[in-house]
């Protein structure tokens, strides 16, 4: 046990105390029998008589303010030993929380929804966070305090791994969102054993990265990430808000986690892919260690939500104030960020720093529609569907699956959920719970939304408004849109130019508005009518065929011209170029 302020440390197992001797470094350590998995144990600081759980617990059956139990990765039989991996690139990610992916909210539950993942053609799944968190049962998972312990409600450490097992038999891999930058504010011991933070961030203390003690804090992170890749046979982390690491050290975090991720990955013959949650719009961040950048795989693309967004919705409130230009969403589409460098009216500032198209792959980017945070911090958790129309939906989702970057999917998004997504917990200290309840209702009213429009975020009602609502996939027009999702990324898996990463070979056309686009993809163009009123497009390349369309097209063989209805996409071959 590391405990370096302590000035005596015990280890309790059952009634019975053993005192630990202090070694170098902070390190503690005791000898005693354990019966094996399934003991339960804690540790009590300088006589407090207070049991804590371990800050590397493997299990917290009795939640978060519990002992720990021994666990021994071992013993769980795996059948996935023909796993070989699934790489990012090319790949189509689905984002999911398990506690509301499902009305039962577990692993199991979600397992048995996969055959839906198989057939909508998904190559990762990516859970939102599964550690140890605050409260009864459900939650977000971002207020977590044990980062090695599995959600007992969920199903625990071995129902995590009968889930990534699953999974693999299905040819899916697994993505995991992880949260290094703070933690929870119900059962955050974890400074209590030693200097893990220093400062703070706007929702916790801040990771101790760079002050006396942060050799150990680094370590910790870097084996809790080891931990999840190599003993869950996860294929990936999300890491979390990575712009709240606050680390002055020459070499930051994130390049010695890419750099310890990638020997693991040697080492079990498989990809691991690190994705980074980052609002610096840093190009360094994905740019490979022998150029100078922290290495990581990728890293989610805001700006090409924004951008996306803006003109699906009309939306112009926010940090939505930077993307209303017509050339926003031609310009993001093009070039990963649209703040690269330019002045951001929301920030007050110039932000971010240009992508070199000519050298980064569009697949370190992961753009989308939708994703936990972009529903979920809306004040009622609306959804795209619930406001912008059938059409506008396709194109949207044609540009995120036939552009160069990664896309990701938003569980329900294939089939235009009704369910909203907004923020929930199911924190049991009273005055904590009140305190979470009035903080959403002030942060939405300052952003311009009506107090009573805030669901109350502890009400279990909540929760249960956001788990899907499966049979809808089979009733209109729901099905017509999951058709549509399916159609579009089985054309990208048998038209390999649509997943074509290379920057510097995509072109995106567009009318002086904004909102008539043509993506070059090879062979193809994917010609997206975003105005209410039909549009007559032109196409570098005569016609040869339309392949997918969401409307009627008229598209005569051999002409450049291209006729689509109102808020409408087709996907069309053209003639090979003269040589």
């Amino acid at each position: 046990m590391w405990a370096p302020a302590a000035g005596r440390v015990d280890l309790r197992i059952g009634g019975a105390e053993h005192a630990m001797r202090p070694g170098a470094d902070g390190w503690w350590h005791v000898d005693v029998a354990f019966a094996g998995p399934g003991d339960d144990y804690a540790f009590v600081l300088d006589g407090s008589g207070e049991p804590l759980p371990d800050p590397r617990s493997l299990h917290q059956p009795h939640g978060v303010h519990g002992p720990s139990r021994v666990y021994d990765h071992a013993d769980f039989p795996w059948s996935d030993a023909g796993w070989h991996g699934r790489a990012l690139p090319g790949s189509v990610v689905y984002e999911l929380h398990v506690g509301t992916f499902t009305a039962e909210g577990t692993f199991d539950a979600a397992a048995g929804r996969l055959d839906h993942l198989t057939s909508l053609g998904a190559d990762l799944v990516q859970l939102m966070p599964v550690n140890a968190f605050g409260g009864a049962d459900h939650g977000w998972g971002y207020d977590g305090v044990l980062w090695g312990a599995v959600h007992e409600p969920y199903g625990g450490p071995d129902g995590l791994k009968r889930f990534v097992d699953a999974c693999h038999r299905r040819g899916i891999g697994v993505l995991l969102d992880v949260v290094y930058n703070h933690l929870g504010p119900e059962g955050a011991y974890l400074p209590r054993f030693g200097p893990y933070f220093s400062g703070d961030t706007a929702w916790g203390p801040s990771l101790n990265l760079d002050g006396p003690g942060s050799d150990e804090v680094r370590r910790y992170v870097v084996d809790n990430a080891l931990s999840w890749l190599r003993d869950f046979h996860l294929d990936g982390l999300r890491l979390d808000a990575v712009h709240a690491l606050h680390d002055s050290r020459a070499r930051h975090l994130l390049t010695e986690l890419a750099d310890e991720v990638d020997a693991l990955a040697a080492g079990l013959g498989r990809p691991l892919s690190l994705i980074a949650e980052s609002d610096r719009n840093d190009p360094a961040t994905v740019t490979p260690r022998e150029a100078g950048g922290n290495g990581l795989t990728a890293q989610w693309c805001d700006d090409l939500h924004h951008a996306l967004h803006a003109a699906l919705t009309g939306e112009g409130h926010g940090y939505y104030a930077d993307f209303t230009a017509p050339e926003a969403l031609p310009g993001t589409l093009a070039r990963a960020f649209w703040h690269d460098g330019r002045y951001s009216a929301f920030r007050g500032r110039t932000h971010g720093a240009p992508v070199d198209t000519a050298r980064t792959p569009g697949h370190r980017f992961l753009a989308y529609l939708q994703n936990h945070d972009q529903v979920g911090n809306r004040a009622a958790g609306d959804r795209t569907a619930a406001t912008v129309p059938p059409g506008l939906l396709a194109c949207g989702a044609a540009l995120v699956l036939c552009s160069p970057y990664t896309p990701m999917l938003f569980m329900g998004e294939e089939w235009a959920a009704s369910t909203p997504w907004p923020f929930f917990a199911s924190f049991t200290d009273p005055d904590l719970a009140e305190g979470v309840r009035a903080g959403r209702r002030r942060e939405f009213a300052a952003h311009g939304w009506d107090e009573a429009d805030v669901p109350d975020p502890l009400d279990p009602a909540t929760r249960e408004r956001a788990v899907l609502r499966w049979q809808e996939r089979e009733l209109a027009p729901h099905r017509d849109v999951l058709d549509l999702y399916r159609r579009l990324v089985a054309l990208r898996r048998t038209r390999p130019e649509l997943a074509d990463p290379r920057l510097d070979r995509f072109r995106v056309r567009a009318g002086a508005d904004g909102r008539e686009l043509v993506l070059h993809r090879g062979r193809l163009r994917v010609a997206c009518n975003l105005r209410a009123v039909p549009a007559e497009l032109r196409l570098d390349l005569p016609a040869r065929g339309v392949l997918l369309s969401s409307a009627e097209v008229e598209a005569e063989d051999s002409s450049t011209r291209l006729r689509l209805p109102p808020e409408s996409f087709a996907v069309v071959e053209v003639a090979a170029p003269a040589r």
